[in-house]
């Protein structure tokens, strides 16, 4: 009787380990948003240099060469399909290479925004990378990419990954045209509005889970921080800063409202903004020796968008020596080493939302 129950312990263990391959197997990822994820999309688009990063020194400390990843090396994204078993996750405007099983596709665009008037006309917005989204995903082309499977399993199984808003919230500040905009709360309101659109169309495609940052203060970051220099050395610049705390409780009030109305929506939502502003507060805890200063670029903090000196009227610049000692790569980014933190805090640690996305590559 002991031999026979050790037996049937043995087949079970077995089934629930090879469930656990084809539920990973029959998984994706569909990442949308900007620079935080964006592998190298923007190579492929006309733009300018602003939104580019295919030149020395990006990617300098994993890759050795510039990918196009707004970093010293790897992002948010890189990470989680890691940790997810996934292959590295090419730009989707790059000629892909179809594994044996579809792992998705990353739509990503440095600089763009939930607005199609975010920086209009350099950037892949949200609405044009949820076509893109559209277009891959159509049953017939699939199916040629991937054999017969069953696309409605591949979507309800995907996880959808999404970093945006921070563009929708600097461009004004950035462009110098942020007395234009209407009231914050407006504002806010706009952004949320259009991303519930966007969120809703994939849902009727069929996807269910959704995996979100939250947004940091924006006006830490060295490129805000230096418009606040003349009046208040070395402090952030607070307007930026509301938007963002703003646009963070509008967004998960949005997640709440979607779980309770559409049936299946599961999310995580990743606390970025808390963790930011952490390392910022106490760098040295965290193994950081620079806080407010980037890498690269030049000026106050290095926050003139100078990094590789490639961009108009802007070739003259510094970099560290060590990127893993700094919080800031350059005047708006963060270096491989927080980017890592924070991929393996959103895979496996605490989210504001119901979930981890390391929940969401589990069997049922």
């Amino acid at each position: 009787m002991a031999k026979v129950a050790f037996f049937l312990i043995l087949i079970f263990s077995f089934r629930a380990s090879c469930s656990l391959i084809e539920c990973r197997k029959a998984g994706a990822i569909f990442v949308f948003g900007d620079s935080f994820f964006d592998p190298g999309n923007n190579n492929y688009i006309k733009t300018t240099t602003l939104d580019r990063a295919n030149f020395w020194p990006y990617g300098v400390t994993y890759f050795k060469y510039p990918t196009g990843r707004f970093s010293d090396g790897r992002l948010i994204s890189d990470f989680i399909a890691e940790y997810a078993k996934f292959p590295l996750m090419e730009p989707y405007l790059q000629s892909r290479n179809y594994h044996q099983v579809y792992h998705g596709a990353n739509f990503a665009s440095a600089g763009a925004g939930v607005l199609p008037e975010t920086f209009q006309g350099a950037v892949i917005d949200l609405r044009t990378q949820l076509k893109y989204f559209k277009k891959e995903v159509n049953t017939a082309r699939l199916i040629k990419k991937v054999g017969v499977f069953d696309s409605k399993t591949i979507l309800s199984n995907a996880v959808y990954l999404f970093s945006i808003g921070t563009n929708d919230y600097i461009s004004p500040f950035v462009l110098k045209n942020s007395s234009m905009l209407p009231s914050h709360r407006e504002y806010v309101a706009m952004v949320i509005g259009n991303l519930t659109q966007v969120v809703r169309a994939i849902y009727k495609k069929g996807g269910r889970k959704f995996g979100f940052l939250n947004l940091g203060d924006l006006g830490c970051l060295p490129g805000l921080r230096i418009l606040k220099q003349q009046n208040q050395l070395g402090g952030c610049f607070e307007e930026a800063s509301t938007l963002a705390k703003l646009h963070n409780e509008a967004l998960q009030n949005f997640l709440l409202e979607m779980k309770n109305h559409l049936t299946d929506f599961n999310h995580t939502l990743y606390d970025f903004n808390t963790y930011l502003r952490q390392i910022l507060n106490r760098p040295s805890k965290y193994g950081f020796k620079e806080g407010k200063k980037a890498c690269c670029g030049s000026g106050h903090f290095n926050g003139i968008f100078s990094c590789g000196g490639k961009r108009e009227g802007m070739k003259e610049f510094e970099v560290c020596k060590n990127p893993n000692e700094f919080i800031f790569w350059d005047s708006y980014h963060l270096t491989e080493s927080v980017y890592k933190r924070m991929a393996h805090q959103m895979w496996s640690g605490p989210s504001k939302g119901p979930y981890n996305l390391k929940q969401f590559f589990q069997c049922p």
